[in-house]
Formats: structure tokens, sequence, C-alpha cells
């Protein structure tokens, strides 16, 4: 059963304005693995303002506020296979991962970005 949706778009300008008058201040916002992910790229922002949604979109699921980096987006290299990595997920610290377990939920991560815009969608489902 779906318990809710969550939805953010982001201009990607507004992501690379924060992260250049920021600076290492704005790396706050992303755990260390989306930022080593986002650094392979020959431009990281739409990857980071992707991101930056996933994290907007998690916050309007879930019940009460959290941290910038108690949620952040995983991608893991695949060895074989036709693509490098695997499908986006959520990651969350362990406060956020047992409730999620205790209350049976499981959240379902979709993100995209034009030239302009980053987009991410969370649906938390009960199963």
């Amino acid at each position: 059963m779906i318990v809710a949706v969550g939805h953010d778009l982001i201009e990607i300008e507004r992501i690379r304005r924060m992260l250049l008058r920021e600076g290492p201040r704005a790396q706050k916002l992303f755990a260390p693995c989306e930022l080593e992910y986002a650094a392979r790229l020959s431009d990281p922002t739409p990857s980071l303002a992707a991101r930056f949604a996933a994290k907007e979109a998690f916050q309007k699921v879930w019940p009460r506020p959290h941290g910038w980096r108690d949620v952040w987006v995983e991608r893991e290299r695949t060895p074989d296979g036709p693509f490098p990595f695997t499908p986006p997920v959520l990651g969350f610290t362990e406060t956020i991962a047992e409730e999620m377990r205790e209350r049976g939920w499981v959240a379902h991560l979709t993100l995209t970005h034009t030239k302009e815009h980053a987009s991410a969608v969370v649906v938390l489902e009960e199963r």
C-alpha cells in the first residue's frame, strides 16, 4: 500500500550558485558517497541538484524533520551488464532505517534532470 508520495523540482542553476557561494560549507548538504559520485562527472551540479531534490522529496513523506545528511542517494558500480551503476536508491541513518523497518515501509526513488531542472519522486510503500 502506498503511504505517501513526495516530489521536488529544483533549478540546477540555483544549486550551482549555492555551491559557488557557500563553497565547502555546501558540501555538508551531501553525503560523501553523493559527492564522490558527482565528482566523476564533467559537470557535477545536475547530479547534486537531483540528490538535493531527493532529500526534499523524502522530507515531504517523512513524518518529522531530518538532517540533510540523514538521507542520501546511493548508486553502486556494477561489474557486468549494460549500465555502469545500479539504479539510485535512498540510504538512511540507522535511526531512520530502523523506523522504516518498524513501520514496514520501503522508499522508492526516481531521479531525472534536464539542462535546467532536476527532479525527484519518492514513493513510501508499506509492505
